[in-house]
């Protein structure tokens, strides 16, 4: 994709203004392409394409709507190469990570919210010998979309899959920095038979731009955001004046809270993978880990021993295990906060700079820091890169505390092999998920979301279209 466009009213289309922006491929740090830079009147075209969908749109049927998601699915599947080679160009992600995470499971969620959709039901309630009331499930409208950099389409369809489900039209506003995928899904859906205007794709920034556009218009209904806590509070303050709903998924500084007793090895497995997957630009990465004294010493030295053995490099290398930040100024940001907690007294047992073996691309190493405690600013900020912190801790009300001492509540990882302790502590922590044994397991019927600055609503299953439906009672006197 060497120019990507905007999609509105099912036509690809530049920008009135034909004003366009670099598109930067991380991992060697050249351009790649431009990319249509929208603004307030390509998001007016696109929410009044999306106004006149609605009107058929919101009116087919269940089992309509859940056909052409299945084909979309299908699509997905069949441009799993493609999609998967322009997701770690735009990103910088390992290609076996995008191959085997990322379009995989953007396709399985147009298939169960296209399942899902066709069992929704709602409430009656009689009231004996006077009247029965009765619920009814009904679209809302227009929906803006805004995805983040980090799983681009992943995290796309999981708005775009109940949004379409439920009979809404959208304008999507794709991270700046990861645009690639998003178009393609736009192509995709044509091709699946999705109806002019149900979908919109507007390329371009957030404050003052296309994404601000977006969460004041008037006609826009709903805006469900995954991004940063400071972004989420811009969006609710911009929608504030209209009334939209809104569901935001925003940041994390998760606990991994590891007891003595815990499976040692599944336990260090797992904890990789939280800690430097996607270098670490996961909300739910476990940040913050917690381990109990008596085993701090071996933990900490088999968790380093495995993360020097990772294998950072090019993303298309089957090889590679860390790939390249998704930007220069995000590398930068991160190394920053690096920095600062060596002089606040953190101690680097491993990474903590730049590989020496590559000269270009926005790589950095995993790095793990000790001798940090709750007030530095490494344990209370959310870095987003491959960093994590380790901590020991003596008693289970200690940690807890600990755990709780921060403004996010998104995520939280428990080991353990005493059944009590593992309920008792995961009713204590403050977050909105709680993985006991495991990490990023995910039923999609379960609620997701976050407490606190981490966020507002929950999605998945019927909490997904508890956002994008309105219920409307109607009462019938016998």
């Amino acid at each position: 994709m060497e120019r990507v466009l905007h999609f509105i009213d099912g036509e690809f289309c530049e920008s009135a203004d034909y004003r366009t922006f670099d598109n930067i491929n991380p991992a060697t740090g050249e351009k790649i392409g431009v990319v249509a830079e929208g603004t307030k009147v390509e998001i007016d075209r696109a929410v009044a394409a999306a106004r006149r969908a609605f009107k058929t749109w919101g009116k087919t049927s269940a089992a309509e709507r859940s056909v052409i998601l299945h084909r979309i699915a299908d699509l997905i599947e069949q441009n799993l190469d493609e999609l998967a080679l322009l997701e770690t160009t735009d990103t910088g992600k390992p290609l076996s990570l995008s191959k085997s995470l990322d379009i995989p499971r953007s396709a399985y969620n147009f298939r169960f919210f296209a399942d899902f959709v066709k069992g929704m039901s709602t409430e009656a309630f009689e009231m004996e010998g006077v009247a029965l009331n009765y619920a009814l499930r009904r679209p809302v409208g227009v929906a803006g979309l805004i995805s983040p950099w980090n799983l681009p389409l992943f995290l796309l369809t999981w708005k775009v899959a109940p949004c379409l489900a439920a009979g809404d039209t959208c304008v999507i506003k794709p991270a700046e920095l990861t645009p690639m995928t998003a178009t393609k899904l736009a192509e995709i859906c044509k091709q699946a038979g999705l109806p002019d205007g149900v979908l919109n794709v507007v390329h371009g920034f957030g404050p003052d731009a296309a994404g601000s556009a977006l969460t004041e218009h008037p006609d826009v209904d709903l805006i469900s955001l995954t991004g940063e806590t400071t972004t989420g509070k811009a969006v609710m303050k911009a929608a504030s004046s209209t009334l939209k709903g809104l569901s935001l998924e925003l940041g994390g500084k998760n606990p991994n809270i590891i007891f003595a007793d815990c499976d040692l090895e599944d336990a260090l497995e797992t904890t990789i993978r939280s800690s430097f997957v996607n270098q670490g630009e996961v909300c739910l990465c476990g940040s913050r880990i917690y381990v109990e004294r008596p085993l701090y010493d071996t933990f900490v030295e088999r968790l380093v021993e495995k993360t020097k053995a990772l294998v950072v490099g090019d993303p298309l290398d089957p090889k590679t295990n860390v790939g390249a930040l998704v930007a220069e100024e995000h590398r930068n940001r991160v190394e920053g906060f690096v920095q600062r907690a060596i002089q606040e007294g953190g101690r680097v047992l491993t990474g903590g700079k730049r590989p020496e073996h590559l000269s270009k691309g926005a790589f950095y190493e995993p790095t793990i820091i000790v001798d940090v405690d709750s007030s530095c600013e490494i344990t209370r900020q959310e870095v987003f890169g491959p960093v994590v912190t380790i901590q020991p801790f003596d008693t289970e009300e200690e940690v807890i505390e600990a755990a709780n001492d921060t403004s996010y509540g998104l995520g939280a990882t428990i080991w353990t092999s005493n059944l009590k302790r593992a309920h008792r502590v995961a009713g204590e922590i403050e977050a909105g998920i709680i993985w006991v044994n495991t990490w990023f397991l995910r039923d999609l019927r379960t609620p997701f979301g976050g407490m606190k600055q981490s966020g507002i609503g929950r999605e998945g299953g019927v909490h997904s279209f508890e956002f994008f439906s309105e219920l409307k009672n109607v009462c019938i006197k016998l």
